[in-house]
C-alpha cells in the first residue's frame, strides 16, 4: 500500500504549533513524518551537552497522534563549535578554498576527527530513540554529495588517499606501472609523494584521476558504515536508509545502498528539468510537468539499489528555491508525481516540506502549507491522493520488466576524466535510451553491471565505458539480446586502452574492433543510413572494424559507407551517437528483435503496470489533473489515468 509522509522542522517553528501540525497532518492522511536531519546544535549546543526535552516532546505529540517517525542522524550540518574546535573537520574544493561553515555538508568525508564525532552524536541518538515504540526507520545523515562535495581536497584527504593506494597497489613500482606513469616521467619513489589531482598545469593523470573518483567514492562508504553499525547494534528491527539524489554520479551507490535496509530518492522534477540536459525545445514542452521519464527513471534505479524497496523522502511540492529557474508545476503534478512513484515500485512518498520557511535560505521553496499555514495546492492533491490510495487493491508489486538498462559509476566518472574533447554525452544517453523505450509503453529496469540478468529479453548498454569480463560472461549465458553503446568497453579501469582495442572485453560477444574515436562539434551533422531512411546525428563518431553484419552505415564526403551500427543475433553495437529518429526508430527495431511488445510512441503519455493495475499519466499541462471515471478499481477494470 501507498503511504504517505511529510518533512518536518519543529526546531524553526514555535512549540505552540507542535501539537496543531500533527493533528493536521493526521487529518490529511499522512502516515510518517521525517525529523532531525539538521537539529544537532539543537540537540547539543555545546560539546557533551545535551537538550533532549524538545525533541522527545516533539516525538511523543506526533507519535500520540498516530504518526510513525522517520528520525534522521543530523551529521549533514555540524555546528560550529565542532567546527571551531576542530577544523581539520572541513572539506576543501578542487581550487584548494576550504568550504567554510554558513550552510551544509561542509564536512570532508575522510576526516578521522569527523568521523569520531558523526559516530558519536550518532550512538547518543540511536541510545535515546533506538527503541523508542515511535520511531519507524532511521535515515542517515542528508544528500551526500548534494552541491559537489563528495571529493574533498584536504590535508585528511591526502594523507587517506596515500594509504588507499598502499593497501589497493601494495607497491610504488607497481602503482608506477599501472598508472603508466614512465609518461612524463612521472614516476614515484613511494607512495608519500603522491598528491591530490588538483591545480595541474594540465589535466591529471587519468589513472590517478579515476583511483582518487575510487578512493572518494570508498570514504563515503565507509562514513555510512559507521552509522549503519551503530543504528542496527542500537535499534533493532528498524530498517535504515539515506537519502540518495537524481543526477547524482560522483560516489558509487551501489555498494552505499548495498549496506542499507532499503533505498531512498529525493524527487525535484522541475529544477532536475531546467538545469538537466534536456533540449531547450523539451525544456519548454514540459516547463511545468517536468520530464515524463524522470520519476519513472530514477523510482526503477533507486527500486533496484533497495532490492525491491524504495521511498522518496523528498517530493518537490511546487517551485524551489535552488535552480537557474524556478518555475511552478501545473495544478495536478504533485498527484501525479506521486502515483507515477507508486506505479513504479514506490512504497512511501514523503514531502518536502509541512510548513514553508519565512527564513535563511529556503524561503522560495515551497510546501504543503505556506508560513502562515494556508493550505498550498500540494496539500490539497495531497489529501486527493489520500482518498484515491484507499482504492487500491492490496500486495501490488512492480514486476521484473522485459527490458534492463545497466549503469555503472566508475564508467561515468571514466566519461569526465577522459571526454575526448567537450562531447560529455554520458549523463544524457542512458536517459534518452530509457525515455524512447518508455514512450512506447515499454517499461525498464535500471540495474547495476553486477545484477543478475536472467529473465530479460533485452538489456541495454549505453555508456559502460569501462570493459567488465565478468558482466560479458553473464551476458554470453543468459538468453537476452544485448545492445552495447559507443564507447562501452573501451577502457580498463585503470583507464587504459584494452589490449585488443575497444569493446574490450565485450568483443566476445561482437566480432569487431573501434580502430578511431571523434568528438563532433554540435555544428557538425553526420548521416546514416538504417533500413530504407536516413537520419541525422552529431557528437561523436566511431571507425568499426568488424566482420559482423553492418545494420547502418555513415553516408558523406568522409569515408562513407563504413559501419556505423554492427549486429549479430546476440549483440549488436553503435558506432555513434543515436538522436532523434534514429533513436527511436533503432530502439523500437531492437525491440522487435528481442520480442518486447511496443505501442506507437507518444511524448506525452506514459502506460505503465504495478500489480495487476496499469496507470496511463498524462503530461499535457491542460490534462493533468484527469480523475479516474469510476469510484472503485474494479469498475475502472483496473486502470487509471492521471
Amino acid at each position: 500500500m501507498l503511504e504517505l509522509g511529510v518533512c518536518y522542522y519543529p526546531e524553526q517553528w514555535d512549540r505552540d504549533l507542535w501539537r496543531e501540525d500533527a493533528q493536521r497532518m493526521v487529518a490529511l492522511g499522512l502516515d510518517w513524518v521525517r525529523i532531525a536531519e539538521f537539529s544537532w546544535v539543537k540537540v547539543e549546543p555545546k560539546y557533551g551537552v545535551f537538550d533532549w526535552g524538545w525533541l522527545d516532546d516533539v516525538i511523543d505529540i506526533l507519535g500520540s497522534a498516530g504518526l510513525k517517525v522517520m528520525m534522521s542522524t543530523p551529521t549533514a550540518a555540524p555546528p560550529k563549535w565542532l567546527i571551531d574546535a576542530h577544523p581539520d573537520t572541513l572539506a576543501v574544493g578542487e581550487s584548494g578554498t576550504v568550504r567554510k561553515f554558513g550552510a551544509r555538508r561542509h564536512y570532508c568525508f575522510s576526516s578521522e576527527t569527523y568521523r569520531h564525532h558523526a559516530a558519536r552524536i550518532a550512538r547518543e541518538f540511536a541510545s535515546r530513540y533506538g527503541d523508542n515504540p515511535h520511531v519507524h526507520a532511521w535515515q542517515i545523515d542528508n544528500e551526500y554529495g548534494d552541491h559537489d562535495t563528495i571529493r574533498s581536497y584536504s590535508e585528511g584527504a591526502r594523507l587517506a588517499f596515500r594509504h588507499w593506494l598502499a593497501e589497493t597497489y601494495d607497491t610504488v613500482d607497481a602503482l608506477n606501472e599501472v598508472w603508466g606513469n614512465t609518461f612524463w616521467s612521472m614516476s614515484y619513489g613511494s607512495f608519500n609523494e603522491i598528491d591530490l589531482p588538483n591545480n595541474l598545469v594540465e589535466e591529471p593523470n587519468p589513472s590517478h584521476a579515476m583511483d582518487f573518483a575510487r578512493f572518494s567514492s570508498d570514504q563515503v562508504r565507509a562514513f555510512n558504515q559507521i552509522q549503519v553499525d551503530i543504528l542496527h547494534q542500537l535499534s533493532p528491527g528498524r530498517p535504515v536508509s539515506h537519502n540518495f539524489m537524481a543526477n547524482s554520479f560522483d560516489y558509487d551507490h551501489y555498494p552505499v545502498a548495498g549496506d542499507l535496509d532499503f533505498a531512498c530518492w529525493d524527487s525535484y522534477p522541475m529544477g532536475a528539468l531546467v538545469d538537466g540536459p534536456q533540449s531547450d525545445e523539451e525544456k519548454q514542452q514540459f516547463l511545468r510537468t517536468g520530464s515524463p521519464d524522470y520519476q519513472s527513471f530514477y523510482s526503477d534505479f533507486y527500486r533496484h539499489l533497495g532490492n525491491g524497496k524504495v521511498w522518496i523522502t523528498e517530493q518537490q511540492p511546487g517551485p524551489v528555491n535552488w535552480a537557474n529557474f524556478n518555475q511552478a508545476p501545473a495544478d495536478g503534478m504533485v498527484r501525479l508525481w506521486t502515483w507515477m512513484a507508486y506505479a513504479h515500485g514506490v512504497d512511501a512518498v514523503f514531502y518536502f516540506r509541512w510548513r514553508q520557511a519565512p527564513f535563511a535560505q529556503e524561503q522560495f521553496h515551497s510546501a504543503l502549507l505556506l508560513s502562515d499555514g494556508t493550505p498550498d495546492q500540494a496539500y490539497h492533491e495531497v489529501a486527493q491522493i489520500a482518498r484515491e490510495r484507499a482504492l487500491l487493491p492490496v500486495g501490488q508489486k512492480r514486476k521484473q520488466a522485459k527490458v534492463a538498462l545497466v549503469l555503472d559509476y566508475p564508467s561515468r566518472w571514466a566519461h569526465d576524466i577522459l571526454p575526448q574533447g567537450q562531447t560529455r554525452f554520458a549523463p544524457k544517453i542512458a536517459f534518452d535510451w530509457y525515455q524512447s523505450l518508455a514512450e512506447r509503453g515499454v517499461d525498464v529496469d535500471v540495474v547495476g553491471p553486477a545484477s543478475d540478468l536472467t529473465g530479460y529479453a533485452l538489456v541495454l548498454i549505453p555508456d559502460l565505458m569501462i570493459e567488465n569480463a565478468a558482466l560479458a560472461q553473464r551476458l554470453m549465458d543468459v538468453g537476452a539480446k544485448v545492445v552495447l553503446g559507443a564507447r562501452v568497453g573501451s577502457k580498463t579501469l585503470p583507464l587504459k586502452t584494452p589490449d585488443k582495442l575497444a569493446p574490450g572485453a565485450f568483443a566476445d560477444l561482437i566480432a569487431m574492433r573501434v580502430l578511431r574515436v571523434e568528438s563532433l562539434p554540435p555544428s557538425h551533422k553526420e548521416t546514416i543510413a538504417f533500413g530504407d531512411q536516413t537520419f541525422e546525428t552529431t557528437g561523436w563518431r566511431e571507425s568499426i572494424e568488424t566482420s559482423e553484419p553492418v545494420l547502418a552505415t555513415f553516408c558523406g564526403n568522409y569515408r562513407s559507407g563504413w559501419p556505423a551500427i554492427v549486429g549479430n543475433d546476440k549483440c549488436r553495437y553503435i558506432g555513434c551517437l543515436l538522436d532523434g529518429g534514429l533513436l527511436h526508430e533503432f530502439l523500437a527495431n531492437c525491440a522487435g528483435w528481442a520480442g518486447v511488445d511496443i505501442a506507437e510512441p507518444d511524448p506525452f503519455s506514459r502506460i505503465t503496470r504495478r500489480g495487476k493495475i496499469e496507470f496511463t499519466f498524462n503530461f499535457k499541462t491542460s490534462e493533468v489533473a484527469a480523475t479516474p471515471t469510476s469510484d472503485t478499481w474494479d469498475q475502472v477494470a483496473e486502470r487509471i489515468r492521471l
